[in-house]
């Protein structure tokens, strides 16, 4: 699952970077709302964590353009403003859920626990093509109706390509998914991943488009 966290302060920033990163999510982190709506035009995260008292423009003004992006991306607002009137404006306006500061790590990680089964189960909570199954709730992924055991990173990689099957995705979109800006990336690190799902896999399942990405072709 790939995070954007857009927070100013940089101690809590930096701290809910490593402990979103230690539970396995990729997280990208920026201090201002322009920025924000700039890197989710270019590449649409999994959910957005978003602080109202932004540098440069409110971060309800970012919510508004955001919405104009996307409908459907998930959106939890962090904020020191705690009124009923602010926590309405902002439901109001698309959010998803709305975390007033200072908050539990533990609460962070459970709302998005939350928010991420319900946008699972939106787009369904069991994917099939063919032989296989990818259940987006338990995180397991099925052949012959026999589960095969994943890494979270093969599960996000395989996730991603049966969410677009049918369309091809590029190595870049695939790191994007995968891992945070500035992370140490190997250059084969998705060959590598391909690679060992296959071996869990029927044959040709994943297929390569060679000089553009990877492909689940639907029967």
């Amino acid at each position: 699952m790939y995070i954007l966290l857009v927070e100013d302060d940089v101690s809590l920033s930096e701290a809910l970077n490593k402990a979103l990163s230690s539970e396995g999510f990729a997280v990208n982190c920026l201090p201002k709302g322009k920025q924000a709506i700039e890197a989710v035009k270019t590449e649409l995260p999994d959910l957005l964590i978003l602080d109202l008292g932004l540098p440069d423009i409110d971060g309800l003004d970012v919510l508004r353009a955001v919405r104009k992006v996307s409908k459907d991306l998930p959106v939890l607002i962090l904020t020191a403003r705690s009124s009923v009137e602010d926590k309405i404006t902002g439901l109001d306006l698309g959010a998803d859920d709305y975390l007033a500061k200072p908050f539990e790590v533990d609460e962070l990680l459970a709302r998005i626990r939350v928010i991420e089964r319900r946008a699972s189960s939106s787009k369904h909570a069991g994917l099939t093509i063919g032989e296989v199954t990818l259940d987006t709730v338990s995180h397991q992924v099925f052949v012959s109706g026999a589960e095969v055991t994943v890494s979270r990173r093969e599960f996000m990689l395989f996730k991603a390509l049966m969410e677009n099957a049918g369309r091809v995705l590029t190595k870049d979109s695939i790191e994007s998914k995968l891992y945070s800006w500035g992370e140490e990336i190997s250059s084969n690190t998705i060959e590598v991943h391909v690679h060992n799902l296959r071996k869990k896999l029927p044959k040709n399942f994943i297929q390569t488009l060679r000089g553009v990405g990877y492909i689940v072709k639907l029967p």
